[in-house]
C-alpha cells in the first residue's frame, strides 16, 4: 500500500501495518540498529536528480549546469550519488571540500560557498583547482585579489549579489532581500567591477543568487532573473568584464504535509530559462548558461527518521504528550519558525485512529512546553517502544559542515537491490544527534557489525 507524497517515492505499508521503504522494514531496521535512525532512499534521490536534468534538456538548455547543493546533506556515498547522476557539487567549508575530493568528484566539478570562508578554506580552494569559488563580500574579494595576484591563469570566481527581492516564505528563510547577510548590495557592483579591473588573478565568470527556501512560486526566481541580467549588462557595458551564466541558486520547496504540493520542476525550470532568454534579448547580450543549485528538493523526500517512544504524559483537555529519543538538536526548524512535518506510528500504519498525540522531544527548550513540541500524530495508542517515523527530519540538519569537529554519526542508505541490504554511512558533520561516536579502529569495530567493516562509504 503507498503512502502519501511527502514519503520516499518506494515508502509504503506492509501487510504487517508496518512501514517500508525500498522493500525494507523500518521497525526491524530500527530494532537492529537502534534509535534514532536516519534512513534514505537511494531511489528517490536518484529520480530528483535525473528530474531537473531531464528539465533542462526539455526546455532546450541543454548547456545548463546542475549543482547538488551539499548543505541539504552531504557525506561520500551522496557525493558519489550525485556526480554519478551527472550533477556538479557546492561545498560551502573545507572539511566538504575534503570529502567531496575523497568521494572522487572531480575539482573542477566543485563550487565553494559560503559567508564567512576563512583564508585557510580560499587557499585550500584555489590550490585544489576547483570550478570556481562563490565569492560573498568585498573582504573576500579583496583577499582573492591579493592571493591570485601573481597568478599566470586567472581563477574563476562568481560573484553572489542579493537582487532585494523577498520570496514568499518565512522571513529566517529569505536570502535575497536586501538586507539579507549574503552576497553583494546592487549598488556595490560598481565597487566589484572598479576591484576587478585590477585583479589579473581572477576571472569573473558568472553572477550568482539564492533567495530562500521553501520557495513554492518560481515567479521570485524569474524575477530575479530579470534583475540579476540587467547587472551582467551593466557590467559588460561598464568595465568590459564579460559573463558566461547565470546562477540562480536553488529553493524550490518541498512538500511536508499532505496539503503542501511541491512546484513542477520541469515548469520551473522552463520558466526561468525562458526569462533568462527573454532578458538576454532584451539587454542585447549572447545567452548566457543556465545554473541552478536544488539541495532539499533533491535530497528531502527520499529521507525520514525514526524514533522510539520513551515515556508520555497526560493532561487535562489538551492531546498527551508522548516523548521520543530525539530532540531539538535533530532539528531545530520547529523551534525556529514553526516548520511542519508528517509523522506516522511506523508500526501501526493499519491501526484505527483514535486519539491525538503531541510528540516532543528529549532535547528541548520550549518556554512552557506547549508550542515546542516536533509534530502532531494521530494513532492507536503509544505504547512503551513503538517507533514513531517522521519525514524528512534532516535535509539542511545533517549536512551542516563543520570546521572544528568531525564525528561519525549513523545513517542508514538503502536501495532495492535485491542483493544489497543498506549502507551504514559515516558522515562528516557536526554533533547533531544522540547517536554520535568516537571514530577509533577499537570504538568502531565495537559499534559496527562485523559484516559492515571494511566496506565502502566510510569517512572519518
Amino acid at each position: 500500500m503507498p503512502l502519501s507524497h511527502v514519503w520516499p517515492m518506494s515508502a509504503g505499508i506492509g501487510t504487517n501495518g508496518h512501514l517500508f521503504v525500498s522493500g525494507f522494514d523500518v521497525v526491524s531496521l530500527a530494532a537492529e540498529y537502534d534509535t534514532p535512525l536516519y534512513i534514505y532512499d537511494e531511489p528517490t534521490i536518484r529520480t530528483m536528480c535525473k528530474a531537473y536534468i531531464d528539465a533542462c534538456t526539455a526546455c532546450g538548455a541543454t548547456d545548463a549546469i546542475v549543482h547538488y547543493a551539499g548543505k541539504a546533506l552531504l557525506n561520500t556515498a551522496i557525493a558519489q550519488l550525485v556526480h554519478a547522476e551527472g550533477l556538479a557539487l557546492d561545498v560551502v567549508s573545507g572539511g566538504e571540500l575534503a570529502l567531496a575530493l575523497h568521494a572522487g568528484v572531480p575539482a573542477g566539478h566543485i563550487h565553494m560557498h559560503g559567508n564567512a570562508k576563512t583564508p585557510r578554506e580560499l587557499d585550500e580552494a584555489l590550490a585544489t583547482g576547483i570550478g570556481a569559488i562563490v565569492v560573498d563580500n568585498f573582504d573576500e574579494l579583496r583577499l582573492l585579489i591579493h592571493k591570485t595576484n601573481l597568478r599566470k591563469t586567472p581563477f574563476p570566481i562568481q560573484i553572489r549579489v542579493t537582487p532585494d527581492i523577498a520570496a514568499d516564505t518565512h522571513q529566517h528563510i529569505q536570502t535575497g532581500h536586501h538586507t539579507s547577510k549574503f552576497g553583494f548590495p546592487l549598488e556595490g557592483l560598481n565597487q566589484v567591477g572598479e576591484l576587478l579591473r585590477n585583479a589579473p588573478g581572477l576571472r569573473l565568470t558568472a553572477v550568482h543568487a539564492h533567495l530562500g527556501s521553501q520557495i513554492f512560486d518560481p515567479a521570485t526566481h524569474t524575477a530575479a532573473v530579470a534583475v540579476l541580467v540587467d547587472q551582467i549588462a551593466y557590467l559588460r557595458n561598464q568595465y568590459g568584464i564579460v559573463i558566461e551564466a547565470l546562477n540562480i541558486g536553488g529553493g524550490l520547496a518541498v512538500a511536508y504535509t499532505d496539503a503542501q504540493k511541491a512546484p513542477n520542476i520541469t515548469a520551473a525550470v522552463a520558466a526561468i530559462w525562458q526569462a533568462l532568454r527573454d532578458a538576454c534579448t532584451r539587454n542585447g547580450l549572447p545567452q548566457l548558461r543556465l545554473e541552478l543549485e536544488p539541495g532539499r528538493s533533491i535530497v528531502a523526500r527520499a529521507g525520514i527518521a525514526v524514533y522510539r517512544v520513551v515515556g508520555s504524559k497526560t493532561i487535562a483537555d489538551v492531546p498527551r504528550w508522548v516523548h521520543v529519543d530525539g530532540g531539538m538538536a535533530d532539528n531545530i526548524r520547529p523551534a525556529l519558525y514553526g516548520a511542519k512535518y508528517t509523522a506516522v506510528v511506523a508500526n501501526r500504519l493499519t491501526a484505527a485512529i483514535f486519539e491525538r498525540f503531541a510528540v516532543s522531544a528529549a532535547i528541548v527548550y520550549t518556554g512552557n512546553g506547549r508550542i515546542g513540541h516536533f509534530f502532531t500524530i494521530e494513532a492507536a495508542e503509544d505504547e512503551f517502544g513503538t517507533n514513531v517515523a517522521v519525514h524528512d527530519m534532516l535535509d539542511e540538519q545533517r549536512g551542516r559542515p563543520s570546521r572544528t569537529v568531525q564525528c561519525a554519526s549513523l545513517v542508514e542508505f538503502v536501495r532495492g537491490e535485491p542483493t544489497v541490504s543498506f549502507d551504514v554511512l559515516l558522515v562528516k558533520g557536526p554533533i547533531a544527534i544522540r547517536k554520535t561516536f568516537v571514530t577509533t579502529p577499537a570504538r568502531k569495530a565495537a559499534i559496527l557489525p562485523a559484516r559492515l567493516l571494511g566496506r565502502a562509504g566510510f569517512v572519518f
